[in-house]
């Protein structure tokens, strides 16, 4: 695991850099912020700089990039949220929402989808009642099962980053990279073949929108362009990359039979794999954590909601590392939302 633990020096720095920032912007959806994020994490402390450019450059065969010890005030940061969609400006957690943005611009620049969260940048990750059996964030009681994050699509990120704020029944993210991977077997081979169709998982599907937002026509356009990925998947390879240390795009829970058994059969061996290698991540309140989107799968254990303000709370961001690659469905060069 490639993990920082922060020095007090550092989190005196960190909450000088946040309570500027927090004098400026009231959100940190707020465009004037998100154009910044890169310039304002100039300002981090070195070490932080150097440990995010090294996970960046390096890709450690961990696929996971920790940076812990930052102090959180649960009384500060208010009640865990019904839903994802209870928002106030300014946050409770303002402060910890724009580290995790400056951390992830040390890798990427942060996305958000306008079929996910109502196109919010930051997500809340949080059980949500009547979404307990889902396969959702918001989901608690059913396994979530392990997959690499919005699989099916082309524009996916590369990280996903989660600041822990509330973890009191230490609910356990599930987690697992490709070490160890033999590229000569010939399951592993064939999964480099494009055998196997990936639809779009429920969080950007229409029925999970915010209620109290509009479907406008550029909106509606999205929502059409995911129900036809999840019509007529396309054919796509679950491994890729380097075959020494690949890649990997896979979500078994939304994934097709395979017309060949040679491929069938190739998936369910990195299903196997992947279930023996699976370990427990249990984050805690001042955890910043980034998951390699391309090198690692991540899940969730179920557990038992309370519903009264005290359950598990984590923000969420997506990362990209090539921005450019999404511009057709980006209104603007600099926008982060896509459609």
């Amino acid at each position: 695991m490639h993990k920082l633990h922060l020095i007090p020096e550092e989190v005196e720095v960190l909450n000088g850099l946040t309570a500027d920032l927090a004098r400026r912007y009231q959100t940190v959806e707020d465009p004037q912020f998100m154009r910044n994020t890169a310039v304002y994490a100039h300002e981090l402390p070195q070490r932080i700089r150097v440990h995010m450019n090294d996970f960046r450059l390096q890709e450690p065969t961990s696929a996971l990039c920790i940076i812990s010890g930052f102090p959180i005030d649960d009384e500060a940061i208010g009640a865990t949220p019904p839903h994802w969609n209870s928002r106030s400006d300014p946050s409770p957690t303002l402060a910890e929402e724009m580290l995790l943005l400056l951390f992830g611009s040390l890798v990427g620049d942060p996305i958000g989808w306008a079929t996910q969260q109502s196109g919010y940048i930051v997500h809340d990750i949080c059980p949500c009642k009547g979404h307990e059996h889902e396969q959702l964030g918001s989901g608690s009681e059913e396994l979530l099962w392990w997959h690499t994050e919005d699989a099916f699509h082309p524009y996916r990120g590369e990280y996903i980053g989660m600041a822990c704020l509330r973890n009191p029944d230490h609910v356990a993210t599930t987690f697992a990279n490709l070490e160890g991977i033999d590229p000569e077997s010939d399951w592993v081979k064939r999964l480099f073949e494009p055998h196997f169709t990936i639809k779009p998982d429920e969080s950007h599907l229409i029925k999970n929108k915010s209620g109290d937002k509009e479907v406008d026509r550029l909106l509606q356009l999205s929502y059409e362009r995911i129900e036809r990925m999840n019509r007529e998947p396309e054919k796509i390879a679950v491994l890729y990359g380097e075959s020494k240390s690949p890649y990997i795009r896979i979500d078994p829970y939304f994934m097709n039979q395979s017309e060949d058994p040679e491929a069938r059969e190739a998936l369910e061996h990195i299903r196997k794999w992947i279930d023996d290698k699976l370990d427990d991540l249990v984050l805690m309140p001042g955890d910043f954590c980034f998951i390699d989107n391309f090198k690692a799968v991540h899940g969730r254990k179920p557990f038992k909601a309370r519903f009264d303000g005290t359950d598990r709370w984590l923000k969420r961001i997506n990362v990209t590392r090539d921005l450019r690659r999404s511009r057709t469905a980006r209104l603007e060069p600099e926008a982060r939302v896509i459609y």
